[in-house]
């Protein structure tokens, strides 16, 4: 089992930015990516970013390309989301999530684990 907890969420203006941050325990010798997936009130889940077990590799929805960055810490169990030029859009419970293997993609369905979730809100 992997125990993933967000961290870093909060009230923000637009054009602010803020840091999440996922720290994941358990079986954290397993090669795992991870993923960032948010969720809007009365909105489905959705994909925001991806990164595989190496770090190398990245995958970002169009709309945070260019001002979300993930990121993992240099022990592989901490994954980041950078989120610079915040939108009220962007208001969200953003969600941590690892997946078995080297590489998770987009679909939410192919994550293992999954965070409780950390309120992110942009005012206008």
């Amino acid at each position: 089992q992997v125990q993933l907890v967000e961290s870093g969420g909060g009230l923000v203006q637009a054009g602010d930015s803020l840091r999440l941050s996922c720290a994941a325990s358990g079986r954290t010798f397993s090669r795992f990516a991870m993923g960032w997936f948010r969720q809007a009130p009365g909105k489905e889940r959705e994909f925001v970013a991806t990164i595989g077990w190496s770090g190398r590799s990245t995958e970002y929805a169009d709309s945070v390309k260019g001002r979300f960055t993930i990121s993992r810490g240099d022990a592989k169990n901490t994954v980041y989301l950078q989120m610079n030029s915040l939108k009220p859009e962007d208001t969200a419970v953003y969600y941590c999530a690892a997946a078995n293997g080297g590489w998770g993609g987009t679909i939410g369905n192919a994550y293992d684990y999954w965070g409780q979730g950390t309120q992110v809100t942009v005012s206008s």
